[in-house]
Formats: structure tokens, sequence, C-alpha cells
């Protein structure tokens, strides 16, 4: 049966890949990016895309009325756009943090608070962070910003699970290990990832589906390297 998508960061990496995988399976798609050109040059059936920036509070607006006027419900969110600073911590400054955490926190939060009145039972909210915000797990120098942030936003799906727990409306968070993308060869420049966007987005368009089957408010952490 086909779905109510909304995807965020579709210009590119995972998001790009996964509105692919979405509109080949059949489903509805609203791909949010500040660049909407190459999700509106793939032509796909069922995909709708429009400028869309997380820091913008008007952009908000244009989602609204869009679900209500076109779907009027939505089955599926993934918060995927995410903002990375990568300097030393004694360089940082609070500037660094609000355009990392406005992307990476606050934006994550507005959306989904903007969509659970177009939610029901069954409903799934499923917020990508990555192995950098896990308590324990091993952390990169120059990322303070961006993992703490990575960090916040499994504590908020933790507790938007508790929150909506009598909704049927299931919340859950994935923790990425290194993925091969363009975000991660700006940050670090010639490192390797193990796994490729498409595989990634693969494993996601699998999950935001049926995961929630299984979990509610739950973190898991989606890498194949050790710790």
């Amino acid at each position: 049966m086909s779905k109510n998508v909304i995807i965020t960061g579709t210009s590119r990496g995972i998001g790009f890949e996964l509105v692919k995988l979405f509109a080949k399976a059949g489903h509805e798609v609203l791909a949010l990016s500040r660049n909407e050109k190459p999700v509106k040059d793939l032509n796909l059936k069922g995909v709708s895309c429009f400028s869309f920036d997380l820091n913008d509070s008007e952009a908000y607006k244009k989602v609204e009325d869009f679900v209500s006027k076109n779907w009027k419900q939505v089955d599926i969110l993934i918060n995927n756009a995410g903002a990375l600073v990568n300097k030393p911590f004694s360089d940082t400054t609070t500037a660094d943090f609000e355009i990392v955490y406005k992307t990476n926190v606050f934006g994550v939060a507005e959306l989904t608070r903007n969509i659970l009145p177009f939610m029901t039972k069954g409903s799934h909210v499923l917020t990508i962070s990555s192995m950098g915000g896990v308590q324990g797990s091993m952390k990169f120098p120059g990322l303070a910003a961006y993992s703490s942030s990575k960090g916040a936003v499994i504590t908020l799906t933790e507790l938007l699970a508790e929150e909506y727990k009598e909704s049927g409306i299931s919340f859950n968070v994935l923790a990425l290990g290194a993925v091969q993308t363009e975000m991660l060869e700006e940050a670090f420049p010639g490192y390797q990832a193990p796994t490729t966007a498409f595989e990634m987005a693969d494993y996601i368009f699998e999950f935001s589906l049926n995961g929630n089957k299984y979990y509610n408010g739950k973190l898991l952490q989606v890498s194949n390297s050790t710790p």
C-alpha cells in the first residue's frame, strides 16, 4: 500500500537515494531541501519537492499547506537533513553551535511538531543521528557541535515516544556510522567510509516502513565498525 513520506535533506547523499527508493516502490514523497534542483531534475512520478530551509520559520507553513491540500495524512517522516562543522573546540564559536543545532535539533523538533497533527496510529517518525552522538561510542575531535547535537535528538526521540505513546505513532532514531557522502568528504577529505549512501539509504528505507512494528523510542546503532 502506498505511503505518504516526507524526507528532509534530499539534495544529495542518503536523502537523495531515499527519494529514488520510495518513488520506485510507488510511494508518494515530499522531498525537502534548500536546493530542490537535484530531485526536480529526476522528474519522478509521485515525488513533490520545493526549496525548504529548516531555519526559516515561514517554510514550515508551506509544508503544512502542501500536506493539508494534497495528502491530509503523513505516514512516514524521515528527519535526515544535517549540518556539520569540523574544527577544534577552541576555535568553535557560539555561532557554529547555533548553525548546527538550528538544523540538527531545532529543525527536527519544529518539523516533527508541525507534522504530528497529520499522523495517525501506525505512522513513523524516524530521525537520523550519528554514532558520534551515542554515549560511550568512539568520538572524533573537531565534532563537538555536531556530535552533541546528534546526542540531543536521541534523547528527543525517547521523550517523544513516551509523550505520544497513546497515539500509536512511533518514534525511532538511527545512529549511523561513517557513510560515504558529500558531507563526510567535505568534513574529512580523503576518508573512505565502508558504507555507500545507497546501501545506507536502502537500510533506512526498509526500517522506516517496517521498523515501527518492532521498535518505539529506540536508538539503533547502524554501524559495522568496532567498537
